[in-house]
């Protein structure tokens, strides 16, 4: 485990104490078949349960009974065949033990305790599953169909957990930290492998394999691709051409599963043309704008379109946008550029606490999604800033040729768009530089002992 039994402990408290009453069903992974049920992905403990629980084998469950004060670590102890394969391993109640847990529960008699709590009326306060295996087990428990668990689940416990696991922890920070340094060797590799001829998988084999030999594993799937206007870019085997530019967003997730997140975008040939230079100043300009606006009680909202009216202002100078900026920001025009947000909460997970849902996890009460304009839909964060916050900075622009030709033809923000210039930049690709940044007590840092170069 990484912190002692009295941080988890303290955590289960909270929690209690936020959800007021009824009981408290965190899942946490079983192993994953490849093809058969020997052959399993590596294992991936769920965040939420390893928040709470600390555990990392498969196959447990936690209960925390709000209403008759009761914990329990749920889970069986593994039997001889498992040991001669795999070894010994601590028993339930040892790990049980380790993170506070006064009690335990074979995995057999979680449906019945269940049943019985909800036929008694209390509130049975789960997540939205991700797994089919959890589904079907949340539909032998409670009768919810998984067409429809993830509107059942717990909106209380959802909105309890993202306030507990959006402030980090200085421990929190460390282990990120120590994703960050990781994330440094993948990237500074990435860029002294960027040469004409090496391919695309090669140097994502070679960023992943730095994750793996420090008992890590990447974050997400690597993007390398010199197609930088492809947001999922995923590497190729076709061989690097002078003269492009090579995108790699990148990171590490450590045993723990603390994420480290960054992007940089290097000119093939090693050196940037005009034109190249002149959209990465922009973008680099843009990521350090935000550092400058990011501070606690600013809503990232404001530093999203803050960097927006910037990238737009520069555009303009360049002849690629006209017009009024705040009227062109306003009606989305600099989504032609930049269709995502500025940046995500980062944590436990890569889009930490994404699979809660995004509007509990980057919005709140004050600042709600706007789902109806290109480019704005797609904003991950809006909410306000606090102390301990770690989130991306990861301004972009991008020439995506599908979307001038579509724009271009419906005349979509035509006075804000230079298309006949457009037209110039369809071989052009993109450019991103992103960094994880904490918002601290005045403002914000950029996490990680060293800085990868941009």
């Amino acid at each position: 485990m990484l912190f002692d039994k009295s941080t988890y402990t303290e955590r289960r408290k909270q929690l209690r104490d936020k959800v007021g009453s009824g009981i408290i069903l965190l899942m946490g992974n079983n192993d994953s078949p490849a093809n058969y049920p020997n052959n399993a992905y590596r294992f991936r403990q769920d965040s939420s349960f390893l928040y709470f629980f600390g555990q990392h084998r498969e196959g447990l469950a936690g209960i925390i009974d709000i209403d008759n004060n009761q914990e329990y670590l749920v889970g069986d102890d593994i039997d001889i065949d498992d040991i001669v394969w795999y070894g010994s391993v601590d028993s339930v109640a040892d790990m049980a033990a380790q993170t506070g847990v006064e009690k335990t529960m074979p995995m057999r008699s979680l449906s019945d305790f269940v049943k019985k709590a909800k036929a008694s009326g209390q509130t049975i306060h789960f997540l939205p599953p991700y797994r089919h295996d959890h589904m079907i087990q949340l539909m032998d428990m409670l009768g919810i169909h998984p067409s429809r668990q993830r509107e059942a689940a717990s909106i209380k416990l959802i909105k309890a957990i993202v306030d507990l696991r959006s402030v980090k922890s200085q421990g929190e920070i460390e282990e990120i930290e120590r994703a960050c340094a990781i994330g440094y060797e993948m990237h500074t590799t990435a860029i002294e492998m960027c040469r004409e001829g090496v391919t695309e998988q090669e140097i994502a084999g070679r960023i992943g394999g730095i994750a793996s030999s420090r008992g890590c594993k990447v974050s997400f799937s690597s993007i390398v691709t010199m197609h930088g206007e492809i947001m999922h870019g995923y590497p190729s085997p076709r061989p690097l051409e002078a003269g492009r530019l090579l995108l790699v967003d990148a990171g590490a997730e450590t045993n723990e599963n603390y994420c480290s997140d960054n992007t940089r975008t290097t000119p093939i040939s090693g050196k940037f043309t005009q034109r190249q230079q002149e959209i990465y100043s922009i973008v680099k300009d843009c990521h350090d704008y935000a550092l400058t606006l990011a501070a606690p009680g600013v809503k990232w909202w404001d530093v999203h379109f803050g960097v927006c009216r910037l990238m737009t202002e520069r555009l303009k100078e360049l002849g690629l946008m006209k017009g009024d900026t705040d009227e062109a920001v306003r009606q989305g025009a600099h989504a032609m550029f930049m269709p995502h947000g500025l940046g995500h909460m980062m944590g436990m997970d890569v889009h930490d606490m994404e699979g809660l849902g995004q509007t509990y996890v980057g919005f709140d009460d004050e600042v709600r999604p706007n789902l109806e304009q290109f480019g704005t839909c797609s904003l991950r964060m809006g909410r306000r800033l606090q102390e301990g916050f770690v989130v991306t900075d990861e301004p972009g622009i991008y020439f995506i040729p599908a979307l001038i030709d579509e724009w271009r033809s419906k005349g979509h923000c035509a006075e804000f768009l230079n298309f006949a210039g457009l037209e110039t930049y369809k071989d052009f690709g993109g450019i991103r530089i992103e960094d994880d940044i904490l918002i601290t007590k005045d403002g914000c840092r950029i996490l990680g002992k060293d800085r990868i170069p941009y």
